[in-house]
């Protein structure tokens, strides 16, 4: 069988593969995508129609990012003439985290952060109750994510790149510093391909697609899980919902029983969005049932019923994804000779994904 010559395939359709290839085909770069599913499956993390843009952080090299994604996603909507993200702001709220530091950290990053006291941020939004301090980031939002997806891969198909839909990648195998071979396995049939180089963006697949080349022995273990927010009924559909975060202090009386912490937003037409962060069962992707895990998803209703005040914690719908983690939840960009990596997002990664993008992008360029 001859193989298919290609420039640089990107595997998985996903945000971080969507954007490598967007940037790579404003580029000039021949670029092909390979997708085991249809884009815009529900099977991975970059489903969905609500992601937070979280600017929450102490590092500067994140909040640099994020200047750098908010102009990058402004330029995408540009493109694409599609509304991606809507500034919402987001309020923190709990005692596990420094938030007078964080929001030093956020103004000295160059984003926008107000302390409020318990009271007035429960006059601000009485959909949510506040026990103590806040920090409120005007210049947070929420990003469209199926949107999102959808314009880079639209915008990289307009620029001449590629995408192949159903379309697994297997046998994996670097030949030398410019040839890397595999196989394209999709409905109607198989072939050889041979690229100058590889973009692995495969989210809770990675491992499996890097199978035994150097670039997989250079991972930390990803740990794969399946998450489950849930979009619960507002009270009131013209109150003000911003983006949440709630981070409790260990031990807290009241907060003791928390699984992990809240993070949340308004899905406009959907509902309040809430969920645990990282606190999913460890699951194989190819094995995955879609079933929420019922203490969960009892623990998360009786987080709406004692915190959010503003919603029905009884008429609620659940959604699945993954998450594919690092133990440091620090992402993993990394190239092996001809094969760069994108992996371990670690359920925060959707904001910077623009970002990734070039900067995987200048990977494949690097001599």
């Amino acid at each position: 069988m001859s193989a298919e010559q290609v420039d640089v395939a990107v595997i998985g359709a996903g945000a971080m593969g969507a954007a490598t290839a967007w940037h790579l085909s404003r580029r000039g770069v021949s670029v092909e995508v390979f997708e085991q599913f249809e884009p815009g499956h529900v099977r991975g993390a970059s489903h969905g129609a609500s992601r937070n843009f979280n600017v929450t952080y102490d590092e500067p090299d994140y909040l640099a990012w994020l200047r750098e994604a908010r102009v990058l996603w402004r330029e995408l909507e540009d493109e694409s003439a599609t509304a991606l993200l809507e500034v919402t702001g987001i309020v923190n709220h709990g005692g596990g985290r420094d938030l007078a530091g964080a929001a030093a950290a956020i103004r000295a990053g160059g984003f926008g952060a107000e302390m409020l006291d318990a009271g007035e941020a429960g006059r601000r939004w009485p959909g949510i109750r506040f026990d103590g301090p806040a920090l409120f980031t005007p210049d947070a939002g929420r990003l469209n994510a199926d949107a999102s997806v959808a314009a880079l891969l639209s915008r990289t198909v307009a620029a001449g790149g590629r995408v192949h839909a159903r379309t697994r990648v297997e046998d994996l195998a670097v030949r030398d510093d410019d040839r890397v071979e595999f196989r394209a396995v999709s409905d109607t049939g198989e072939r050889a391909v041979r690229a100058r180089r590889v973009v692995v963006t495969a989210g809770a697949w990675t491992t499996r697609v890097l199978g035994t080349t150097d670039a997989a022995s250079a991972l930390p273990r990803l740990r794969v899980t399946q998450e489950q927010p849930a979009h619960f009924a507002p009270r009131d559909v013209t109150a003000p919902w911003p983006g949440l975060n709630h981070l409790p202090a260990p031990g807290g009386a009241e907060t003791a029983w928390f699984p992990a912490g809240i993070y949340g937003m308004l899905t406009p037409g959907e509902g309040v969005k809430a969920g645990w962060h990282a606190a999913g069962p460890e699951i194989d992707p190819d094995r995955r049932r879609f079933t929420p895990d019922p203490d969960l998803t009892a623990a998360l209703v009786r987080y709406a019923r004692e915190w959010l005040p503003g919603v029905d914690a009884d008429d609620f719908r659940e959604i699945t994804c993954t998450y594919t983690s690092t133990p440091d939840s620090r992402f993993v960009l990394d190239r092996v000779g001809p094969v760069v990596i994108g992996a371990g997002f670690s359920g925060h990664g959707f904001k910077f994904t623009p970002v990734i993008g070039r900067i995987l992008a200048d990977a494949v360029g690097r001599d």
